[in-house]
């Protein structure tokens, strides 16, 4: 298994999109967090959410971007730009200091 990073940035003013399918959101994360290393809303300077970055533990970029796509916050609309990326945690607090 290999880590991928997504960042999804949304739609402007996508609140309302975000509430409606917030159980849907929630429903899907709680299906996949076995895939999950980390999920979370990006936050602008004010405390308003402007878009998503979720770690996910998977096979490879085809596998992220077909679970980055199954999620409701997707078919819904909530994004409007996203990237994946393969993602290695090198240093920090979740991975006890360093890796080398």
């Amino acid at each position: 298994m290999s880590h991928f990073a997504v960042i999804a940035w949304d739609v402007p003013d996508s609140g309302p999109i975000r509430d409606k399918a917030r159980g849907a959101h929630f429903a899907h994360i709680e299906r996949i967090i076995n895939k999950v290393a980390v999920a979370g809303p990006l936050k602008d300077a004010g405390g308003a959410i402007v878009g998503s970055l979720v770690v996910l533990d998977v096979v490879d970029a085809v596998e992220a971007e077909a679970v980055f796509k199954s999620d409701p916050y997707f078919a819904a609309g909530v994004w409007a730009t996203w990237t994946i990326n393969p993602f290695v945690a090198a240093a920090g607090e979740w991975v006890g200091g360093k890796t080398w």
